[in-house]
């Protein structure tokens, strides 16, 4: 298995990680209703949610991008380097979004968005 699949995994979990971290340690949290209690937060519990939710919309062009870049023989190390450029992006990405950094996260998420656009460039 490539490392850009690895990196797929690892995109997969991040959603999981970053609601974890919205979860984390909040009062009267509750685990039968824990979309409702997430939408009564405020301050960086609402950012870290609103970075899980970017997430999962973020996976499946990116898990799309690597599969196809992979299937039509684009050069594994430009695919391993813009995968793990994507997951340092949106890294970056969750940090600013919780750390209220709004116009450097628009960069971040402009940065991952553009690997994922170069996935299918390197594949034509």
């Amino acid at each position: 298995m490539t490392l850009a699949y690895w990196i797929v995994l690892v995109a997969a979990v991040m959603p999981v990680v970053f609601a974890g971290i919205a979860k984390a340690g909040g009062e009267a949290y509750d685990n039968r209703n824990p979309r409702d209690w997430l939408a009564r937060q405020e301050g960086w519990r609402k950012r870290a949610n609103a970075a899980q939710q970017n997430s999962v919309e973020a996976f499946a062009p990116f898990a799309a991008a690597v599969i196809i870049a992979h299937q039509l023989g684009a050069g594994q190390a430009t695919i391993n380097t813009l995968a793990v450029l994507f997951i340092l992006c949106r890294v970056v990405y969750g940090a600013l979004y919780i750390k209220d950094m709004h116009s450097l996260r628009s960069l971040a998420w402009l940065a991952g968005f553009g690997c994922v656009i170069a996935l299918f460039i390197v594949s034509i």
